[in-house]
């Protein structure tokens, strides 16, 4: 099975159903991407198929062939994302075994909704953040939205 893998063609020659966080994480060892729960109820396995935010865990590999998935690792290779500027700026995380996946849950927001109400934003990101730093990670948002560095 072919698909695009941070802006790279790669091949998988495997079982369709396997989820697409171990082939990601076992096989392209690309570790960015979490474990959380499972059942896809956390979100710490968060990546992007095609731009849209998918729950990798429970994912399965064949709804990703001949697309394009963006793990945390492509978002930005240098943290210069606009998502993690502001994620370090608003010193989002304390554990940070979600953050990968939270950063990945707000980008695709973003990208579907530059500028969201606290309601929108709520609603948006159903991640769970054992940590509870909601706080600030709606403030993280609403800077990236106001287009502050």
């Amino acid at each position: 099975m072919k698909f695009n893998l941070n802006g790279h063609e790669v091949e998988f020659d495997g079982e369709p159903d396997t989820p697409l966080l171990w082939v990601i994480r076992e096989h392209f060892k690309l570790t960015g991407t979490k474990f959380g729960c499972g059942i896809g109820a956390c979100g710490a396995c968060t990546v992007h198929v095609d731009g849209q935010a998918v729950r990798s865990c429970c994912y399965p590999l064949q709804l990703v062939v001949n697309r394009k998935v963006t793990t945390i690792e492509g978002l930005s290779a240098d943290r210069s994302h606009p998502v993690q500027q502001a994620w370090i700026a608003e010193d989002v995380p304390q554990c940070g075994y979600c953050q990968s996946g939270m950063i990945m849950a707000v980008s695709a927001l973003l990208a579907a909704n530059p500028h969201p109400s606290d309601r929108q934003i709520d609603d948006g990101l159903t991640n769970l953040c054992r940590c509870a730093t909601y706080h600030r990670i709606r403030s993280a948002v609403h800077r990236v939205s106001n287009g502050e560095k």
